[in-house]
């Protein structure tokens, strides 16, 4: 949830930002006023709650002759005490559910509009030129024996796949590069689980209107299947006070994620672009409010360093206000060129989701006490999380780095994972290898 200070105070700014991302302003408007009423409820409530605990007091000290009198003004009383605190919780929700169509207040500078609004900040990299027609990943793939999509099909439907032999290999050398990286620069390597409470989806901001992208274990379980480990990385401090002295909390977390792509049909539906399944690497940072846009520049910069030890060309893009997530105030995103499609794809995102995750997890540090002075209260901290490796960038890899044979050039970076491999060749070449 928002600041419900800068809403209060600068509901203008609230405005502002709901504008950008293309969001109805009156929700600004509609959440005020609930939030007055709430005040006036709980004030109203705590009013008649003390009025109660000093009649009771009279109540006690009272002559036995006249307390029979005073009982029945105390029942009515409770009654009244009671009506409140209902109207109390009631103005509470209403204010909740007001409050949670405010999306998180974008960051001065971001682009408003929506997908295609987006700034290109720079480029990096040559794309790639063939002197011969260059296959897609998929064609590559099985050729090399690394991509089976006909029994992911049929194994669990449309949208699964198996990778397999030095399809398995590629990602797991991939992921441990990441994993190396992460470690390198202070993250703190975590195994996540991939089901979730509905509390910590909500407080991530994923149960909004792109709810129907999760999937949900109903009945018996109530659980989600995390679309990115940021979910539990987010969860993992909940209710808690953590310790910001030593300097930012980083975690770099590894496990499967699901996504229904919901509302996709028709887009991406060769090979392994857009799936039900997938490993990523994910980091994740609490910090300071003041210090998040400067770890955001970090963390793009760690993800610039794997795509160029890759070979990958790629440009680096502002979101637009209206292409964020709920919970994100600003958004670049990496995108790789992708040959066969003549275009840049996404392989990478990361966020500032300055306090808009935390307020709603609660998850606070206690800044350091000025010489002499009080200890200060506690605040809510930042958070941001980013990509350093997933599944999809063997798309960008596998088309980027073909031959003519339909071989292709294992990254240097990348050897030590796979045994000093230099080339994958075509299963017809070498079919004993894999």
């Amino acid at each position: 949830m928002i600041d419900l200070a800068l809403l209060r105070d600068n509901p203008e700014i609230v405005r502002r930002s709901q504008a950008a991302r293309g969001n109805d302003q009156s929700t600004v408007d509609v959440a005020l006023e609930a939030d007055r009423s709430r005040r006036a409820a709980l004030a109203a409530f705590e009013e008649l709650r003390a009025e109660q605990n000093a009649f009771g007091k009279l109540v006690a000290k009272a002559p036995k002759e006249e307390k029979a009198a005073l009982v029945a003004q105390a029942k009515d009383l409770a009654d009244r005490v009671k009506q409140a605190q209902h109207a109390a919780n009631e103005a509470a929700e209403a204010a909740a559910t007001a409050l949670a169509r405010i999306e998180n207040v974008v960051i001065d500078g971001v682009p408003a509009g929506g997908e295609e609004d987006f700034v290109e900040l720079r480029r990096v990299g040559e794309v790639p030129a063939f002197d011969f027609e260059p296959r897609d990943h998929l064609e590559l793939g099985e050729m090399l024996g690394a991509i089976d999509m006909e029994r992911g099909a049929k194994v669990s439907g449309a949208r699964f796949y198996f990778l397999r032999g030095i399809g398995a290999r590629l990602e797991i050398a991939l992921m441990n590069l990441a994993l190396d990286k992460a470690l390198q620069n202070g993250f703190v390597p975590l195994i996540t689980p991939t089901l979730v409470r509905p509390e910590i989806m909500q407080g991530t901001g994923f149960l909004g209107e792109h709810a129907d992208e999760v999937y949900h274990l109903d009945k018996d379980d109530d659980l989600y299947l995390v679309g990115t480990s940021e979910v539990a990385l987010a969860g993992y401090h909940k209710d808690e006070i953590v310790d910001l002295a030593p300097g930012a909390l980083r975690y770099a977390g590894w496990s499967t994620c699901y996504r229904r792509e919901a509302g996709s049909h028709g887009k991406d539906t060769r090979g392994i672009i857009r799936v039900h399944q997938f490993n990523k690497l994910e980091m994740f940072v609490y910090t300071t409010a003041e210090d998040a846009e400067a770890e955001h520049l970090r963390l793009v910069a760690l993800q610039e360093e794997m795509l160029t030890s890759l070979g990958l060309a790629y440009r680096v893009i502002d979101v637009a206000a209206g292409d964020l997530g709920s919970s994100a105030a600003r958004k670049y995103d990496i995108e790789a060129w992708v040959p066969t499609q003549g275009a840049f794809r996404e392989l990478t995102s990361t966020s500032n989701c300055t306090t808009f995750q935390a307020r709603r997890l609660d998850v606070r540090y206690r800044p350091a006490a000025e010489e002499g002075g009080t200890a200060p209260k506690t605040q809510h901290v930042a958070t941001l999380n980013g990509t350093l490796a997933t599944t999809r960038w063997i798309v960008a890899l596998l088309e980027t780095h073909q031959q003519a044979d339909g071989s292709v050039r294992v990254p240097e970076v990348l050897r030590p994972y796979l045994g000093g491999l230099e080339v994958i060749r075509p299963l017809a070449d070498e079919p004993s290898t894999r």
